[in-house]
């Protein structure tokens, strides 16, 4: 094997948003003689050469192939998309590793699954990608994108469970073959990116269109994310979305997803007590959710409509986080140890019907591995079996 290019070595560590101290800890590197860091500093700057044993625990750790170390040089950037998102400095910084290494990921599957679909010969182009542009009137784009997806807001309305109202969604729009994914870590929920880094990303793409939907967040938000992300596809505008609402195209995707969830008559029948905050964050609240969305959707279209300013929706933003937060935390603390859904349960809810039953199929007809089928499904081959073998789309 030829010997390491030690920028190699620094370009993995950084763009796996590590420090060198805290690479070195996870290396388990360093003594009392020698700090980790310090070592770490000399194999980088090419005063010591690395192991084969430490450049597989380096592969591991920073989440990079183990024939990227043997590269000549660091690697150019690839083009990821947009980043639409708005964030303190720090917040970026922390999650860059992690969020850079869930897109490679987002890529690697989308490539994948695009090259089975061109292999079976399905791969059709979606006339609605790139097909709405943003001269568009908002209320006008909402229109079009619920007709488009066969959308009724009854039937979304119906379900008991904003989790059951979301599958409904999910289906439509995986229907039009944009494959939809839960994720918001690379594995383990160590590695939890926060929904204030990232929230969605859209993957516009003419034959595989991918949407990712950070998990992390309220289940009541994530239809209002998912028809975010889809408007990002209509306009064919590939990149990472935030909870900011200070770009041009995100506030654009927000009132086109707002609008579809909540139409303006239905906000005007309410008489909401926009004098008393604690009030109103209660009747928000219990609107909210008896419609299945956000209570941070409802108090946004107050917003835009004009029924409440800028500084109560910084409030109720604050508010409604905290509330999440709070319920988030006592929902992990009254666990009680009993066993949920299976661990192939959660996976195939994560990864959804769509891209499941892709597998499922293509294996059947032996145009996909185990191997590759693996790493669409983000499993082991040797699990593939179990995940997909008796998938029935439920």
């Amino acid at each position: 094997m030829p010997g390491i290019n030690p920028e190699v070595l620094v370009w993995a560590r950084e763009t796996a948003g590590l420090s060198r101290e805290k690479a070195a800890k996870a290396l388990a590197i360093g003594g009392t003689k020698v700090s980790g860091a310090e070592m770490l500093r000399r194999y980088e700057e090419g005063e010591k050469e690395a192991s084969r044993p430490l450049i597989v625990k380096m592969a591991g750790v920073y989440r990079r192939p183990l024939l990227v170390f043997y590269l000549p040089s660091p690697p150019a950037k690839a083009e990821r998309g947009e980043d639409f998102r708005t964030l303190p400095e720090e917040l970026r910084i922390e999650s860059k590793g992690p969020l850079d290494a869930l897109v490679r990921d987002i890529y690697v599957r989308q490539d994948l699954v695009k090259n089975v679909l061109q292999d079976v010969e399905e791969a059709f182009p979606r006339d609605y990608v790139s097909s709405v542009s943003m001269d568009l009137e908002p209320v006008v784009a909402s229109e079009h994108l619920g007709k488009l997806i066969g959308f009724d807001i009854n039937e979304f309305r119906r379900y008991g469970k904003s989790e059951e109202a979301f599958a409904y969604l999910r289906k439509l729009i995986e229907d039009m073959g944009t494959f939809v994914l839960l994720m918001g870590n690379l594995g383990s929920h160590h590695t939890n990116i926060p929904v204030e880094a990232f929230r969605g990303f859209a993957l516009s793409d003419k034959i595989a269109p991918f949407i990712v939907i950070n998990d992390q967040d309220a289940p009541p938000a994530r239809s209002f994310t998912l028809l975010h992300e889809f408007a990002h596809i209509l306009i064919g505008a590939t990149g990472l979305s935030g909870s900011s609402t200070e770009q041009k195209i995100e506030r654009y995707c927000n009132d086109i997803a707002s609008l579809l969830l909540l139409p303006a008559t239905d906000l005007s029948k309410q008489n909401w007590r926009i004098g008393n905050i604690d009030s109103l964050i209660q009747e928000i609240s219990g609107f909210a959710q008896n419609i299945n969305v956000s209570s941070s959707l409802v108090a946004y279209r107050l917003l835009t409509s004009g029924v409440i300013d800028q500084e109560t929706w910084t409030t109720l933003s604050q508010k409604f986080r905290e509330l999440w937060a709070a319920q988030k935390a006592a929902a992990k603390e009254g666990r009680d140890g009993s066993s949920g859904p299976s661990y192939y349960v959660v996976r195939r809810h994560k990864l959804g019907g769509a891209i499941v039953n892709l597998v499922q199929r293509t294996m059947r007809e032996g145009a996909l591995t185990a191997t590759k089928a693996g790493r669409v499904l983000g499993v082991k081959p040797a699990n593939v079996y179990n995940l997909v073998g008796t998938y029935n789309g439920a």
